[in-house]
């Protein structure tokens, strides 16, 4: 169809080859709504007439039901064209690509793609921050050894934990939520590069697709994937975050911890091990965020050297963005259900702080408060659980001539600092960590509260911007059908 300067058709392997039909399904929808405002705009300035975007609308319209899975067409644009003109003639239907280019019609569907799917990953980013803040309502008062390194470093609260990490979640949603309003630009118009001499009004198509701007510039309309590569950088730190979650996850079911227990709807059995339990759901999120990284190292790959204007080597980047989509937000979803029936063992989460030295901080800024050296506390505290470990006893086990060997040469005596061995608890540590941000007991619900603030306003906004698209696309779409009415 596009041919008119070169002889004879592409041979099978070649169209193969060029051919990116099997990959634009994700488009097609969205080219046909381009089309159509395309259309209704070319007849707003009198470029086409009524008569013919009725036929085209028409066309169009019937596309939306039925576009066929295999094609002779290089890609959707030039399929969609080629029907519309086999079902409304070539006198109407020839004239819909007028002042337009696959250049500027490619970057509109991608953008109305990733538009979609940034307000479909913030409702569900939403979704699961509100779990886990709920979660950490629950979990307020449950007691468990905070980490570094993977050995025991404080005392803290689950709800501390899941609060960490809706934190990090958020700060996803803002990613994704910014970075709608760089999507959110139409660059339908821009033609092929350099414009188009036809007086066609840009801000009419961008106002019936939901666009709240334009691209200006056309050649950074139709040459830039800078959008692109930030949704799926934004994607790829997504994902970073829910497989660090997914690692805590995966140990602390095991065995060994048992701190917390996965429902079997998100586990697995082996063919031969009858009592295997594996996470496997929890497996595959850190399997995919590796898909998710190399999607994004593909794009980048791609941009790095193209020079101005539009290359073929951007039909490459289409490859790379609806599977990303698709595992950004099937991972949220199947996540928040996890955490939904996720069981927490109180107990285990209990022995394991009673089983380690983790007030040993809490006595060592207990000795601060009297008047100690930092440095000189931590001495002291430091070869207090050496002696304890050795012994493998607890620090409130310890006797009073045990701490006569570490505190003989500090400002406090050994009576004294085990006095305050022995009324540091892990409730006490909780209790005195006032520090804002902190594992202390006070700061959970001030945080939780505040968390749920956050969420509400991400949903009314994330809500609106679904709306106002839906809205736009409504009336087009009330437009096509008046048209499409009088016609007949």
């Amino acid at each position: 169809m596009y041919r008119s300067r070169l002889d004879g058709k592409l041979d099978d392997v070649t169209l193969e080859f060029l051919s990116s039909i099997s990959d634009d399904s994700a488009i097609a929808q969205y080219d046909i709504l381009g089309s159509q405002a395309h259309t209704l705009m070319l007849l707003e300035n009198k470029i086409i007439n009524k008569q013919e975007a009725a036929k085209i609308l028409h066309a169009l319209e019937k596309l939306k039901e039925n576009i066929p899975e295999k094609s002779e067409a290089e890609d959707i644009h030039e399929l969609i064209e080629s029907l519309v003109i086999k079902n409304a003639g070539k006198e109407a239907g020839g004239k819909m690509h007028t002042a337009r280019s696959r250049n500027d019609q490619v970057a509109l569907d991608i953008r109305m793609k990733i538009r979609d799917d940034i307000n479909m990953t913030c409702f569900c980013l939403n979704q699961i921050i509100e779990t886990l803040v709920d979660l950490a309502e629950k979990n307020k008062h449950v007691m468990m050894p905070l980490y570094t390194h993977m050995q025991q470093a404080q005392i803290g609260l689950f709800s501390h934990f899941l609060l960490a990490y809706a934190d990090a979640l958020f700060r996803d949603l803002d990613r994704f939520y910014v970075a709608y309003g760089r999507v959110n630009e139409s660059p339908l118009g821009a033609g092929p590069v350099g414009g188009t001499s036809i007086p066609i009004d840009r801000h009419s198509t961008a106002k019936m697709l939901g666009f709240k701007g334009l691209v200006e510039n056309s050649i950074d309309a139709t040459t830039s994937r800078d959008f692109v590569a930030e949704y799926l950088s934004n994607a790829a730190i997504l994902m970073t975050n829910l497989s660090r979650m997914a690692e805590d996850f995966i140990i602390w079911s095991t065995s060994e911890f048992s701190f917390i227990e996965l429902s079997d709807r998100f586990t697995s059995s082996s063919s031969v091990m009858p009592q295997k339990k594996n996470p496997d759901v929890l497996e595959l999120v850190r399997g995919k965020t590796s898909q998710v990284i190399g999607y994004q190292t593909a794009v980048l790959s791609s941009l790095k050297g193209l020079p101005s204007g539009y290359n073929r080597d951007l039909q490459q980047v289409k490859v790379s963005i609806w599977p990303t989509s698709k595992i950004i937000i099937s991972s949220l979803l199947v996540v928040n259900s996890l955490l939904k029936t996720m069981q927490v063992n109180e107990k285990k989460l209990r022995q394991a702080i009673d089983g380690g030295y983790s007030i040993s901080l809490d006595i060592a800024e207990a000795l601060v408060r009297k008047g100690i050296p930092f440095r000189n506390a931590h001495k002291v505290v430091g070869n207090l659980v050496q002696i304890a470990s050795h012994s493998k006893k607890s620090l409130l086990a310890m006797s009073v001539d045990e701490m006569k060997t570490v505190s003989s040469d500090n400002e406090i005596n050994a009576k004294e600092l085990h006095d305050i061995i022995q009324s540091t608890t892990p409730e006490s540590s909780l209790d005195t960590r006032k520090s804002q941000g902190s594992a202390g007991k006070y700061e959970q619900q001030r945080m939780i509260d505040n968390r749920k603030r956050k969420v509400q306003a991400y949903a009314i906004g994330t809500n609106k911007r679904t709306n106002e698209v839906r809205g736009a696309l409504d009336v087009l779409h009330n437009n096509v059908m008046s048209l499409d009415k009088s016609k007949s």
